[in-house]
């Protein structure tokens, strides 16, 4: 038998490097800070450098030290102060530049902290191209400034009169977070969670103070943007703390928290809690009610405190944790004991509530046995066209396992042959899916979910995400709206987001629907070529560019060719996340676009075209 050759790829003793901490963290960021991204989705890199660096300051707090934090972002630069005991000052530079270096892990110092791996403050240093740490301590103060994780600035002790606590400063590195910008929103959510949930805690964030009184109950309050049936449950115990209630709408929607982390992904704590409020609903009605009936339409919050908690990645999204402590109860049995112990007592005080709950699992149960029929017709279907046509082209890796890293799959909901062909040939097959349109969706307003099993559109799209039975097993962690930005486009888009809203609200507010942003006009020469996203960016272009330069206007996605989409869905994608106002609900804000043609709406219409009116017109001029 013949040898094949083999290539010699030189593996030698020289192959093998040791990276430093700053090294190690700049070239696997992903293992520390999950995805990098833009800003545009709340869970990108530069959300996590700012929580990493809030985290130590909530730690003081939780400790007895500091009532109040400090954050200021402008022109994309983070200064985080807070006013608890400072970071001991011989320690200052160990405690930011050397791995496994910090207080949390003296369990005497720091009682069930988050931060128990020594790496947070590390990693914001190792990805920033300007961190600056300052300790203030029994009046004396340590100033060190680092670029990209190396020192450049090591300040001896000083005398300083300053309220003791600890001052970071950083700006983002550009080369790792590319046209990065911090979403308000997104910083604004983050931070009314710290005060949900510690109580006392005050936190400035460029002037502004967030403050709670209720807690859980104040966070649920501020989130729930559809009719309460009933007023907030809330119960308080020893290191745990929960609220929920039911709304008029679909699905069920759960914010939950370790040691004041956001644990979006859930975990041992969330599913326990699940079960719990089941379990003790049956008991208390004394009928075996199915879980999908107790639980639809629910919205709760659940925060618990635990003395070194297991998470599923570094980002502490989902929590692992078995037991509340090396050697404390079960979380399971923990958090099921509490929530039977303190809700029966609840709901045996409160008639009313009790009442008003027990009619609201009766009408899911009338209203699941009511599609019991078409639902598993309509499932067969699709599964059907999901093997016989093309409207989904799923990403590889969901086509050779059920299991992906959700953080990184994407779908494009398109519309028509033309434009999810372009995506198609440009996209990414390994992590980007294409589910194409057929015509303009149902208005769906005002209806029942009898309609996401009735309409096949719907129903193949509900398949596609897997999300008939809520966000747990949902196949991709962005659902981007990809539509002409024409009239026609623009309406496929709103008649898309009134069915995500109306039927599974919880996807807008976990943060999962976007809308691609794609360039409304090439402007080139011989030498460059220029893509803008508005008529501002053109004309910027057209000035850079020189004389009579050419000026291509896209109407559609699909005039835009495969070669070119490839980069406007790749490291460079723009995307608008979809955010739902707190000043409104849901049902307000589709009644008034989606609803009947009110005055209301005809005088926003009206008033739109004149302002573009007299934008365009003095150009035209």
């Amino acid at each position: 038998m013949a040898t094949k050759n083999i290539p010699e790829h030189g593996y030698t003793e020289d192959s093998i490097r040791s990276l430093d901490w700053k090294e190690h963290i700049r070239t696997r960021p992903g293992m520390y800070i999950g995805k990098l991204g833009d800003g545009s989705s709340k869970d990108d890199g530069i959300y996590v450098l700012l929580k990493e660096t809030i985290d130590n300051s909530i730690d003081e707090f939780v400790m007895g030290y500091g009532k109040h934090i400090e954050v200021n972002i402008q022109d994309g630069k983070v200064d985080v102060r807070d006013f608890g005991r400072g970071i001991p000052l011989g320690k200052v530079i160990e405690c930011v530049s050397k791995i496994n270096t910090g207080g949390k892990y003296d369990s005497k110092a720091f009682q069930k902290s988050v931060g128990l791996n020594g790496v947070g403050t590390k990693a914001v240093n190792a990805l920033s191209n300007y961190f600056r740490v300052q300790s203030i301590r029994e009046g004396k103060t340590k100033v060190a400034e680092f670029k990209k994780g190396n020192l450049t600035l090591n300040e001896k002790e000083k005398a300083c009169s300053d309220k003791n606590g600890t001052f970071f400063s950083f700006i983002p590195d550009e080369s790792v977070f590319m046209n990065y910008r911090y979403n308000s929103e997104y910083v604004n959510n983050m931070l009314w969670n710290y005060v949900y949930l510690n109580k006392g805690l005050s936190i400035y964030f460029n002037g502004e103070k967030f403050f709670s009184e209720r807690g859980l109950s104040d966070l649920l309050d501020r989130n729930i943007s559809d009719e309460k049936l009933y007023e907030v449950i809330h119960l308080r115990g020893d290191d745990i703390e929960v609220a929920f209630t039911h709304t008029t709408a679909y699905g069920e929607d759960y914010y939950s928290f370790v040691n004041g982390q956001h644990t979006t992904q859930g975990g041992t704590h969330q599913a326990a809690f699940r079960e719990a409020i089941v379990k003790t609903i049956r008991e208390f009605y004394k009928k075996e009610f199915d879980p999908s009936d107790v639980r639809t339409s629910i919205v709760a919050a659940i925060s618990v405190r635990i003395q070194e908690p297991v998470f599923e990645s570094q980002t502490k999204t989902k929590l692992g944790s078995l037991t509340t402590a090396p050697d404390g109860p079960q979380i399971r049995g923990w958090i099921n004991d509490f929530v039977k112990s303190e809700l029966d007592n609840y709901l045996h005080k409160n008639p009313l509530v009790a009442d008003a709950i027990l009619k609201k699992i009766q009408q899911s149960e009338r209203e699941r046995k009511d599609i019991a029929g078409i639902k598993k017709l309509a499932n067969e279907r699709a599964k059907k066209a999901n093997l016989h046509n093309k409207k989904l082209r799923d990403c590889r890796a969901h086509l050779n396992s059920k299991h992906i890293e959700r953080q990184e799959s994407t779908i494009f909901i398109t519309e028509g042959d033309s434009a999810s062909g372009s995506i198609t040939k440009a996209r990414d097959v390994n992590t980007q899916a294409v589910f194409s349109l057929k015509g303009k969706p149902l208005n769906c307003y005002g209806l029942t979910k009898k309609v996401v099993y009735e309409n096949e559109e719907f129903n193949l799209l509900q398949n596609a995400l897997n999300i008939e039975d809520g966000l747990e097993e949902l196949r991709y962690n962005k659902i981007v709206i990809a539509t002409d930005a024409d009239v026609d486009g623009l309406h496929i888009r709103l008649l898309l987001m009134t069915f995500f809203l109306q039927f599974f609200p919880e996807l807008v507010k976990a943060g999962h629907v976007y809308i691609l942003q794609t360039p409304l006009f090439r402007v080139r020469n011989k030498k460059e070529t220029i893509y803008c996203y508005s008529d501002t960016e053109r004309r910027v272009a057209i000035g850079s560019l020189g004389p009579k330069p050419e000026i291509t206007r896209f109407k559609g996605l699909g005039e835009i060719s495969p070669d070119e989409f490839s980069a406007f869905i790749g490291k460079k994608i723009r995307l608008e996340p979809v955010l739902i106002s707190q000043d409104e609900t849901i049902h307000q804000l589709l009644d008034y676009y989606m609803g009947k043609n009110t005055p209301e709406r005809q005088d926003f219409i009206i008033g739109k075209l004149r302002i573009e009116k007299d934008v365009v017109e003095p150009e035209l001029a």
